[in-house]
């Protein structure tokens, strides 16, 4: 999945970042609300993990232009001030939840997989199609009750598929959703790893679930 965090703590920033980095998350990082904005509106996120007081713009008002714009990407709220008002405000201009400084690092995880999951339409951590099923608490896949091992990336390409089984996904948004804006590839890399997904969750089984729509992308579905 990929996160943007928006931290103006530069070395809380590249902390949290890190650990995301660490625990699977594919992660962009930005430092105020302005460039949280430009973020939000070039990239495809899972989930916004963003620091109310910031510079230039402030989380809470960051939220409010993006909702306005009926942006529905998950936003946990990070401050240090523990008010009720506060998280009152903070919940009504549109965040899906709120954590107070300092926190549990497997607290923030626990609640972003909670965020992810409900806009995924999911109540657990798992996704399935037919007799393929990911655990993304876990992080592994099966399919026919025996486990695959993927790279990261693949992981993060199937994870992306899976939460939208049944909707074709185009090159450029597999890419966008699978690789952060530093990347720099070839036009080809995600057929490149679409093939490489298909040797093994399709090759050995007779009933396939990755396809091709032409001149669209690929999608995820039963045959």
């Amino acid at each position: 999945m990929r996160l943007l965090v928006v931290e103006d703590e530069r070395d809380l920033n590249r902390i949290i970042s890190k650990r995301l980095e660490a625990a699977g998350y594919n992660v962009d990082r930005c430092f105020d609300g302005e460039e949280a904005l430009d973020y939000i509106d070039a990239g495809e996120f899972d989930a916004v993990i963003m620091d109310i007081m910031m510079p230039k713009i402030s989380g809470t008002e960051v939220l409010k232009i993006i909702r306005s714009r009926k942006n529905s990407v998950p936003v946990l709220l990070l401050t240090a001030k523990d008010s009720i008002d506060d998280r009152v405000a903070g919940l009504d201009a549109g965040a899906d939840d709120y954590l107070v400084k300092p926190f549990a690092f497997d607290e923030l995880l626990a609640r972003i997989r909670v965020m992810t999951r409900k806009t995924a339409g999911g109540s657990t951590n798992q996704f399935t199609l037919a007799d393929l099923v990911m655990d993304t608490k876990k992080r592994t896949v099966t399919r026919a009750g025996e486990e695959i091992a993927l790279s990261a990336k693949e992981y993060d390409i199937l994870e992306y598929m899976m939460m939208n089984k049944g909707t074709v996904l185009s090159r450029e948004k597999i890419e966008n959703h699978a690789w952060n804006f530093d990347y720099c590839g070839g036009t080809n890399v995600v057929d490149v790893y679409i093939r490489y997904l298909r040797k093994k969750i399709d090759d050995p089984y007779s009933v396939k679930l990755i396809h091709t729509v032409r001149g669209r992308g690929y999608v995820l579905k039963e045959s």
